[in-house]
C-alpha cells in the first residue's frame, strides 16, 4: 500500500499559522476535534508532549514526527501540517521544521503505526521531498506529491527501518585518542572500524580500551593482592597518540542486511547476547542497529 492513501485531505493544513512544534500540534488537533468531536484533546496532547519530553521527534530534513498512542482515537490517524516559513524549534540538522506530521494510533495496531512512521521518516530522506510538499497549494496536492514519490508502507518492518545511518567510523591507523574522544562526543560505547573504500573491518569498544589498559585483568581478578608499579590508565594516557585502532580492533561483530526482518535481528541479538549489529551491502557498511533502538521504537514507540 502506497503511504499517500492513508492520508486524508480533511487532515491536512498546507499553510500553518503555528510558529512552534507545540502550537503546529495544537493547530493540528484542531482537525482531529473536528472529525472527532469526542475526542479528549487535552489528554492526546499530554500523551504527545509526553512522548516529545523523552526524545525530540524532529527528524531533520525540515520534518518532524510527534506521535503517541492513544485510545482516543479509533484508527491511525495521520494530520499533516505544512509551514510555509518554518518554525523555530531546534533540529539536529539546523534545517527549519517545515512539515509536522502528527500521527495517532490506538494501543491495538502499533505495527501499521510503526511502520507508517518508517514510510514517512523514508520519504523525508528523498532528495526534494522538502521542497515539493512545502509548496504545495492545497491538501490535495500535498498527497499528490508523496503519491509521485512512490512510497509504500512495507509489510513488515525490516532493518532499514530502524538502522543508524550516520555511523561513526574509524580506520586502522587512527590513534586511541580519536577513538576515545569520538565515544565521548557520540555517547557511543563503540566504533565500526572501516578501510579508506568503507568496507568493514571490525569493530573496537569502550571494553577493548579498558582491556588495553589491563592486560592482565584475568591474574588481577583472580589473585585478590595483585600489585603492579605503574597506575595502568595513566600508563594508557601516556600511549594514547602512539597506539592505533590496529593494535585493539576485533572482527567478531555480527553483520545483516538492510532487509534482514526486524524480528529476526531481535531473535538474534538475544541469542547471541548482542548490543549491536553492523548493516552491510556488499561489504560496505551502511548502517548501524543498536538494541536499544529496538526497545525505543517498538515498546516506547
Amino acid at each position: 500500500m502506497r503511504l499517500a492513501n492513508m492520508l486524508k485531505e480533511v487532515f491536512i493544513i498546507e499553510d500553518l499559522k503555528a510558529n512552534t512544534k507545540e502550537m503546529a500540534i495544537d493547530e493540528l488537533l484542531e482537525l482531529l476535534k473536528k472529525e472527532n468531536p469526542a475526542a479528549n484533546l487535552e489528554t492526546i496532547k499530554e500523551l504527545v508532549i509526553e512522548r516529545e519530553e523523552i526524545e525530540n521527534t524532529s527528524y531533520g530534513h525540515g520534518f518532524a514526527f510527534p506521535h503517541a498512542r492513544t485510545d482516543e482515537v479509533a484508527d491511525l490517524d495521520i494530520l499533516l501540517g505544512i509551514s510555509k516559513k518554518g518554525l523555530q524549534d531546534r533540529t539536529p540538522d539546523r534545517i527549519p521544521i517545515s512539515i509536522v506530521v502528527l500521527l495517532l494510533t490506538p494501543s491495538n495496531i502499533p505495527r501499521l503505526y510503526l511502520q507508517t512512521l518508517s514510510a514517512f521518516a523514508t520519504f523525508a530522506r528523498m532528495e526534494g521531498s522538502l521542497r515539493k510538499i512545502a509548496a504545495a497549494k492545497n491538501p490535495a496536492d500535498a498527497i499528490d506529491i508523496i503519491w509521485q514519490s512512490g512510497v509504500r508502507i512495507e509489510k513488515e518492518l525490516t532493518v532499514k527501518d530502524l538502522m543508524r545511518r550516520d555511523v561513526v567510523t574509524v580506520m586502522p591507523d587512527d590513534s586511541l585518542k580519536k577513538v576515545a574522544n569520538l565515544m565521548f562526543k557520540n555517547r557511543l560505547s563503540a566504533l565500526a572500524v572501516v578501510d579508506s573504500d568503507g568496507n568493514l573491518l571490525g569493530q573496537i569498544t569502550d571494553k577493548h580500551l579498558i582491556q588495553a589498559a589491563l592486560p592482565n585483568y584475568d591474574t588481577m581478578v583472580s589473585t585478590l593482592d595483585y600489585k603492579t608499579d605503574v597506575e595502568p590508565f595513566e600508563e594508557l594516557l601516556r600511549q594514547e597518540d602512539k597506539i592505533k585502532v590496529s593494535q585493539l580492533y576485533k572482527t567478531d561483530h555480527q553483520i545483516v542486511s538492510m532487509d534482514t526482518s526486524l524480528v529476526e535481528v531481535a531473535a538474534l541479538m538475544i541469542f547471541k547476547n548482542l548490543r549491536r549489529v553492523f548493516v552491510t551491502k556488499e561489504a560496505k557498511l551502511v548502517g548501524l542497529l543498536i538494541r536499544k533502538d529496538i526497545v525505543n521504537m517498538i515498546i516506547r514507540g
